[in-house]
Parts: C-alpha cells; sequence; structure tokens
C-alpha cells in the first residue's frame, strides 16, 4: 500500500471529504484528465454527427482526433506484447501502420450505428500514481445508454488515452489476446496477424462504404 492509498483510507475512516484526503496533484491530474476527455468526446462526437460531410471526410476528422488524443504506439506495442521483439524491423513498422488503421476503421464503420451519439462525464478517480479513469456515459438513440472508462496517462507531459474499459473489461488486454491467439496459431509467425489485420481493414472498409 503506498502513502497515497493510506492517506486516503484515512480520509475516509475520518469522514473527511475526499478532496481533502488527495495530494493536490492528483487532484490536478483528475481534473486535467476529465477535461482532456470532455474535449476530445465533443470532438469525436461532432465529426460523427455531422451528415453533411460524406463517410471519407468523417473518417479523416476522426482519425485526427485518434491520433492526437490515443498513444497508438504506447498501445500498439503493449498490444503486440513479447511477439514485438520477435518481429523484425519491417513487420513492426507494418503493423504499428495496420494498428493505427484498425483504430480508425473499426469506428468509421460505425458512424451509421452512431449518428445522434451524445456522451455525458461521470465520475474520474485516480487509477495509479501514473494515470486517472475517467468515466462517460454513452447515449445512442433506440438504444440503452452504457458506460465507457477512459484509461488516461501522461506522455511525454501530454495527457493521452492509453486503454478504454467497457464493462469491466480492457480493450487492450481483449485485443492483446485475440493478436496472441492470431500469432500462436500460426507458428508463431507475426506475419500471419499481419494478413489477418490487413483483411480486417478490407472489410471495414467495405462496412463504411455502405455507411451513409
Amino acid at each position: 500500500m503506498t502513502a497515497f492509498d493510506r492517506r486516503l483510507l484515512l480520509g475516509v475512516a475520518l469522514g473527511a471529504p475526499l478532496a481533502a484526503a488527495m495530494p493536490a496533484r492528483a487532484q490536478q491530474d483528475i481534473g486535467r484528465a476529465a477535461s482532456f476527455i470532455q474535449a476530445t468526446g465533443q470532438e469525436l462526437v461532432a465529426a460523427i454527427n455531422d451528415t453533411r460531410a460524406d463517410a471519407a471526410t468523417r473518417r479523416q476528422r476522426v482519425a485526427a482526433v485518434l491520433r492526437r488524443a490515443v498513444d497508438i504506439e504506447g498501445v500498439g506495442r503493449f498490444i503486440l506484447g513479447r511477439w514485438w521483439r520477435q518481429a523484425s524491423a519491417a513487420e513492426q513498422q507494418e503493423y504499428m501502420k495496420l494498428f493505427e488503421e484498425t483504430l480508425i476503421r473499426n469506428l468509421s464503420a460505425r458512424f451509421g450505428e452512431y449518428q445522434g451519439v451524445r456522451f455525458s462525464l461521470g465520475r474520474s478517480q485516480q487509477r495509479t500514481e501514473d494515470d486517472v479513469l475517467v468515466n462517460t456515459i454513452i447515449e445512442r438513440p433506440n438504444s440503452a445508454p452504457f458506460a465507457l472508462d477512459w484509461r488516461v496517462g501522461d506522455v511525454n507531459g501530454q495527457p493521452k488515452v492509453v486503454d478504454v474499459i467497457a464493462e469491466g473489461t480492457s480493450l487492450r488486454l481483449t485485443q492483446r489476446s485475440e493478436y496472441s491467439s492470431v500469432i500462436q496459431q500460426n507458428g508463431g509467425r507475426v506475419a500471419a496477424l499481419l494478413d489477418a489485420m490487413k483483411r480486417q481493414i478490407q472489410q471495414l472498409a467495405a462496412r463504411e462504404g455502405g455507411t451513409r
């Protein structure tokens, strides 16, 4: 248990407000992360809901937001895990390019599903000394609201999304397991994963082609 954890538990036990038990630095980190997710979410919602623009234009806007807001390199390397060291330099470079494209296409292919989407901030909390968990509530027409937790870390002095948690499940851990399974089923060949990612991108692009 860290010194911060002990102070926090002591504050709760004494009935003190959470803010009083939390160091000023932690409060600043939480506020910064929440503001970052608020701004990023508003940009994504605006791009998705802009029906005056075609799908390609909206995808470009979404791509710009994601490249700025997500730690794509850090998340991509985490997901590839131990296979990163076994990949050649050329495979590493291609993987990162495909990973970024997959991230963007996964959202743009679902523009139709998310038309009219809205989001609101929930509770934010210090997850560790290095990152903050920001809760959001996502609302779509004719669908029940659902919660997404955004894990925000500090990357080179800037807040970045390093994971998304849906229904208690880390998306980057899920993806890591899936990618590792593909490689293991193909004799430990990273090239097999790259081929699978290319096929996935083609499928998502075709799906996006039917988006209105």
